[in-house]
Order: C-alpha cells, then sequence, then structure tokens
C-alpha cells in the first residue's frame, strides 16, 4: 500500500513549497523559450560620429554610477552567427582598465585589442584592418590610461638605463618614439605627456595605414580617434 501523500494532504508549508518549485520550473521553461527565439544582432551602420557619441555617453554613465542594468546572456543565441560591434578599441592590457565595463557597454558592442602600452603593431593594425573591413566598423578608439606601468617602464629605461629581462625590450622599443618625442618638450610630467603621445601616434599609424585603413579614414567610412582613461575617476578625455 502506498504512503504517498497528496499535494492536497500535504500541510500548508509544503504545499507552498511544492506550488512554489512548480513556478520556478515554469519561469526557467519561460526563460528557455525566450533564449531560444533570442533577439537580432544589433545595426552597427550608425557612422563614427555617432558611435563616438554612444562611447561618450556610457562613459558618463559609467563615471557616475549609473550603468545599464543588463541580461548579459540575452542575445547569446544571435551572437553565435556573427557580430556587429559599433566601435573598436585598441586599449593597454593593464588589469585595471576594460572597455566594456567603462564605456558601459555589452557583450558583441566593442571589437577590443589589448597589449601592455596600448602602442600600435603590425598585428594591432591587421585586427583594426579586419574590424573596419570585415565588421563594418565605423569607430576605433586608441585607449591610454594614467599611471600606465609599460610607459612608465620605458621612461626608467631611458632615464635611469633599467634592464628588463625577457621580451619586455621589445615592448620598451615600440613605446620609445613617443616618450622622447614627450620629454623634448619638457613637460611637468614626462609620464602623463608621454601618454597621451603614445596615444596621437597610434592614431597617426592607424589613421594613415595603407592598404585599407588610411583608405577608409580619409574617404570617412572609419573615424580614427584616441582617449586617456583616468583610473582615479573613470573618465575618458579625448587627445
Amino acid at each position: 500500500m502506498c504512503d504517498c501523500q497528496s499535494s492536497a494532504a500535504l500541510p500548508a508549508t509544503s504545499r507552498r513549497r511544492l506550488l512554489g518549485g512548480a513556478a520556478a520550473l515554469a519561469a526557467l521553461a519561460s526563460g528557455a523559450d525566450a533564449f531560444a527565439a533570442d533577439t537580432p544582432l544589433p545595426d552597427n551602420r550608425i557612422g563614427g560620429d555617432a558611435a563616438l557619441q554612444r562611447l561618450v555617453q556610457g562613459n558618463l554613465r559609467y563615471s557616475q554610477g549609473r550603468q545599464t542594468q543588463r541580461d548579459f546572456s540575452v542575445g547569446r543565441v544571435a551572437r553565435t552567427s556573427g557580430q556587429k560591434p559599433f566601435a573598436a578599441i585598441l586599449a593597454c592590457a593593464d588589469s585595471r582598465v576594460a572597455p566594456e565595463l567603462a564605456f558601459d557597454q555589452g557583450p558583441g558592442d566593442l571589437f577590443v585589442v589589448r597589449l601592455a602600452g596600448n602602442f600600435v603593431n603590425d598585428d594591432g593594425i591587421a585586427s583594426m584592418e579586419y574590424a573596419a573591413k570585415f565588421l563594418d566598423v565605423p569607430l576605433i578608439m586608441v585607449l591610454g590610461h594614467s599611471n600606465c606601468g609599460a610607459i612608465s617602464a620605458t621612461i626608467k629605461v631611458l632615464q635611469e638605463n633599467a634592464v628588463l629581462p625577457g621580451h619586455l625590450p621589445g615592448l620598451v622599443a615600440s613605446i620609445r618614439p613617443a616618450v622622447e618625442a614627450a620629454s623634448r618638450r619638457e613637460p611637468a610630467s614626462v609620464l602623463q605627456a608621454a601618454t597621451e603621445q603614445n596615444v596621437r601616434q597610434s592614431v597617426a599609424r592607424l589613421a594613415t595605414s595603407a592598404p585599407i585603413l588610411g583608405g577608409m579614414a580619409a574617404s570617412g567610412a572609419v573615424k580614427v580617434v584616441g582617449g586617456i582613461y583616468d583610473l582615479a575617476t573613470g573618465r575618458v578625455s579625448m587627445v
């Protein structure tokens, strides 16, 4: 003889738990249906100026603590078929700098390339060529930041003859022209001036790079800009 109880015979507390569990399962099923349907990829063909304004507005929200509340799983299925980022960012690899957070954007919005010192090399150019030519990204930003360790290390090598191990001398060689150019101006802060100069030189190289980016920048198909992220405030200033 079965000693199981029907839901009607259960105590009130147990019945509430059973009904609550059923409701939770129903909500999960509904959510699964929503994920299956998903949402289409956004249109990123908005132009460089509009893309830059979107970044500026997102950074303002971030710096003021008004970030957009997101369900990061939304759009996940649609993104398996492709990507349509509206901006490409060349940023430093510094763990304190996260472009998606700094500009208050979600998955699929930004095409990000990161390396210590955010300088432009052939690999970085190729990545940006891919973003502009094949992903139709209308905006490229080179994003430096305050208190950059890679630039500080380069300054120490030049000013104090510091010796770095491994492959770090190659990194210093790439940043050195910006530090030397900034130092010749005898600024109050060589670090700040070199950080800005490094961004400007990287922007110039991307905007004139042949055979792809230079032509796209000249025609207005892609806009190339530079910015500096302030670690203390979270604000990005254009340079």
